[in-house]
C-alpha cells in the first residue's frame, strides 16, 4: 500500500496521475517520458542522472514539473546531475552549474557567481544579456561610452567592460535616443543608441518610462564591473 501510494504521488507529480491504468504503448511520447521520470525517482536513488528530462513537455507543464521534481529531490536528499541546453532550467535547478563549450568545461560555479563573474566574454553573453563596451582601463577605472566605470580589478589599456542591462538607467536628458522598446509585463527592455553610435540596452521592472525616438540620458548605476583585456589587433 505504501509503495502504491508513493507511485501514485509520483505519477501525479509528473502530470500523468490519471493515466495510471493505461498501457505504456498507449501513451504519447511526452507522457512516456513523464512516466520514465517517475520510475527513475521511485526507488529513491542516492544519485540520479537526468538528460534533458523535461524536453518533451509543453512550456507551462515544464515549469510545474521542474519545480515539483526539484522539491522532491530535496525531500529525498537525492543528488542529481541535470544535462540541459536550457539556461533558465540550469539556473533554477542547479546549486552548481558547469557550462561546457566545445566539449570542455568553461566555468563551474553557483548560478549567481556565473552571472556575476563570468570568466570570459563568451560566457558573459551566454549566461544572460550583456553589454560588452569598448573601453580604456586606467587602474581601477575604465573610460567607456557610458562614462567612467569602476572596475573589480585594476587594469591598463584596451578592455571590454561587462555591464548588464539592469545596471543601465535611463532618465530625462540627452546622450542617447531610444530606438526600440520590448515590454514583457513584469519588465521592459529598452535599446538606446548613444551619441557615438554605441548600442546599449536598459532593463527596468514594470512598464517602460520612455518611448521610441525619445532622447534620454544614459547612466551606469551598477557596482564595480568585470573587464576583459581586449584581443590584440590582427595585422594583415
Amino acid at each position: 500500500p505504501e509503495a502504491r501510494k508513493r507511485i501514485g504521488a509520483l505519477l501525479e507529480m509528473v502530470g500523468v496521475g490519471d493515466l495510471a491504468g493505461r498501457l505504456p504503448g498507449s501513451l504519447s511520447g511526452g507522457q512516456q517520458q513523464r512516466v520514465a521520470l517517475a520510475r527513475a525517482l521511485a526507488p529513491r536513488p542516492d544519485v540520479l542522472l537526468l538528460d534533458e528530462p523535461f524536453s518533451s513537455l509543453d512550456t507551462n507543464l515544464r515549469a510545474d514539473v521542474r519545480a515539483d521534481v526539484a522539491q522532491l529531490l530535496r525531500e529525498l536528499s537525492v543528488t542529481a546531475m541535470f544535462v540541459t541546453h536550457d539556461q533558465d532550467e540550469a539556473f533554477v535547478l542547479g546549486d552548481e552549474v558547469a557550462v561546457m563549450r566545445d566539449g570542455r568545461v568553461v566555468q563551474q560555479a553557483s548560478p549567481a557567481e556565473l552571472y556575476r563573474n563570468p570568466v570570459d566574454p563568451w560566457l558573459a553573453e551566454f549566461v544572460g544579456e550583456a553589454e560588452l563596451l569598448d573601453g580604456v582601463a586606467e587602474g581601477a577605472m575604465a573610460r567607456t561610452a557610458l562614462g567612467p566605470v569602476e572596475l573589480v580589478e585594476s587594469q591598463t589599456g584596451p578592455v571590454s567592460v561587462l555591464i548588464r542591462p539592469e545596471e543601465i538607467a535611463l532618465t530625462d536628458g540627452v546622450g542617447g535616443v531610444v530606438i526600440d522598446v520590448e515590454y514583457y509585463g513584469h519588465d521592459a527592455l529598452s535599446t538606446v543608441r548613444l551619441g557615438d553610435g554605441t548600442i546599449v540596452r536598459s532593463r527596468v521592472t514594470g512598464a517602460p518610462v520612455h518611448r521610441v525616438d525619445e532622447t534620454v540620458a544614459v547612466e551606469h548605476r551598477g557596482g564595480p564591473a568585470i573587464a576583459y583585456a581586449a584581443a590584440p589587433a590582427r595585422v594583415v
